[in-house]
């Protein structure tokens, strides 16, 4: 997969770097539109048809943790690739967690910022083929709507969340170790000194099976999680 005729949003308030990424991107025959403020962006994203938006943190009349998160309010699926100069895990959680469906770092490569673009726009690809249902007793997930429902219940997810449980149902019936969901489900190195993967577990827990008898997420005590009917 190319990115050639790709048609993407830049948000970036850097000139310097927005005209760069443009100058990149529109000699791989893709079409680029820019936006230099968060609110601007907003707007734009909501008007037009992307294929990925390009969406800097630190922005001006509204971040882009802000943006994705209204876009994704609104419905609005395109894959949203954010670049910041922060690279802790805490705000790439933060950018998952608002919608965001990967990080890039700055400074970074253009070959690295193509090679993440391919790899977005083959995943949304694949997803727009896709209305597969994931089934465990009477939870179902459902990944052409990007809906979960238990017992018919439809339950409200985060878009992490809702990557964290697919990762556990599609794995149902194995033990998974904080190590698999950081890297699987958050595409981070997994920093033992942080606990923001039993958080997320327990959110899920709180959703999934606290209003139920059977309970369908497992702790295998030194090991991980488990995802299964008891």
């Amino acid at each position: 997969m190319h990115v050639a005729d790709m048609k993407i949003l830049v948000v970036e308030d850097e000139p310097k770097l927005a005209s760069f990424v443009r100058k990149g991107l529109e000699e791989q025959s893709c079409e680029v539109d820019l936006a230099y403020d968060g609110q601007t962006g907003r707007v734009m994203a909501l008007q037009n048809s992307y294929d990925v938006i390009i969406l800097d943190v630190n922005l001006p009349r509204m971040n882009g943790f802000e943006v994705v998160q209204s876009l994704r309010r609104a419905q609005i699926g395109t894959p949203v690739l954010m670049l910041t100069a922060l690279g802790s895990v805490e705000d790439k959680l933060t950018g998952f967690d608002a919608g965001a469906d990967d990080y890039l770092v700055k400074p970074f490569e253009f070959r690295e910022l193509l090679a993440r673009l391919r790899a977005l726009s083959k995943r949304n690809s694949d997803n727009g083929v896709q209305t597969t249902i994931l089934k465990v007793a009477d939870l179902e997930l459902d990944l052409g709507e990007k809906v979960a429902r238990r017992n018919g219940k439809r339950i409200e997810l985060t878009a992490k969340e809702f990557g964290l449980l697919e990762y556990l149902m599609r794995n149902r019936g194995r033990v998974v170790s904080r190590v698999d969901i950081a890297e699987k489900v958050w595409d981070i190195h997994f920093d033992t000194g942080t606990n923001v993967i039993d958080v997320y577990v327990n959110f899920l827990r709180k959703k999934i099976d606290r209003d139920y008898p059977q309970k369908l997420i497992h702790t295998v005590i030194g090991m991980g999680y488990m995802l299964k009917e008891e």
